[in-house]
């Protein structure tokens, strides 16, 4: 059975995800095949290696033609369905939709139908969503487990306006999981990234007993005095193997 654990000590997002299982082993090639699946036109994916602090990590660059693609979670939900992925990987990516946009509509007050997504609905996002649960699925990673996640502090500018960190669909997105508070003032955890984390992980904690077998690092887009990236670590649960001894009896 194979295991990953998120962990996340300089927070997460969407390309953070995507770019630490390239690291790890997912091919960026097949990546290109399965996105070709869906009905996407207008954008190149690239990537280079860039450090932080002297650690090299993935940058996943997602060039678009249009950034100003708004979507309705309708819109994306069609997008999935009639594409060619295979039914897992549409599953996964339209729960993380669909709870993505439940956190928006709680946070606007509107029907979750007339959520209309920004930034997350653009292009870029979808390949994120869709691109990490694809990368999930083709390492097969049976069980995934995540460290708790820090929330930064500050403000942050979007589509919205100027909204507090963290950004307040983020916050409807951790409830119930186990996050802290950051002295650092930016973006930690983005909404998408809140979104996927939340969706697919089966357990928030310390790292389990793990024998690693692959480690990633995802980078991320802001320079900070801390490394801007995300580690995941492939293996296997420990299983302490049990020695039986014959005992021989005295006579």
């Amino acid at each position: 059975m194979t295991i990953a654990y998120f962990d996340c000590f300089s927070g997460i997002a969407g390309d953070m995800i995507l770019g630490a299982l390239i690291d790890a082993g997912f091919n960026i090639s097949i990546l290109r095949k399965e996105l070709k699946k869906l009905d996407l036109k207008g954008y190149t994916i690239t990537t280079e290696k860039i450090k932080y602090n002297h650690i090299a990590g993935t940058n996943i660059i997602i060039d678009i033609e249009d950034a100003h693609d708004h979507r309705s979670l309708s819109d994306i939900t069609k997008l999935i369905n009639k594409s060619t992925l295979n039914t897992e990987i549409k599953k996964t990516s339209k729960d993380i939709f669909q709870n993505l946009a439940k956190a928006e509509s709680i946070v606007h007050n509107i029907d979750i139908e007339d959520v209309h997504f920004h930034e997350v609905g653009a292009v870029d996002a979808i390949i994120d969503i869709v691109g990490s649960t694809i990368g999930i699925n083709t390492l097969g990673i049976d069980q995934i487990f995540c460290s708790p996640l820090p929330m930064g502090r500050g403000f942050i500018s979007c589509a919205h306006g100027i909204l507090p960190i963290p950004a307040p669909a983020t916050v409807e997105l951790v409830k119930g999981i186990p996050i802290y508070s950051d002295e650092r003032q930016q973006e930690l955890v983005t909404p998408t990234g809140a979104a996927i984390i939340t969706t697919i992980t089966d357990h928030f904690s310390t790292m389990p007993l793990l024998k690693i077998q692959k480690i990633g690092y995802g980078a991320g887009k802001i320079p900070s005095e801390y490394p801007n990236l995300l580690r995941v670590f492939l293996g296997e649960l420990y299983q302490k193997e049990s020695h039986k001894k014959d005992k021989k009896r005295k006579k």
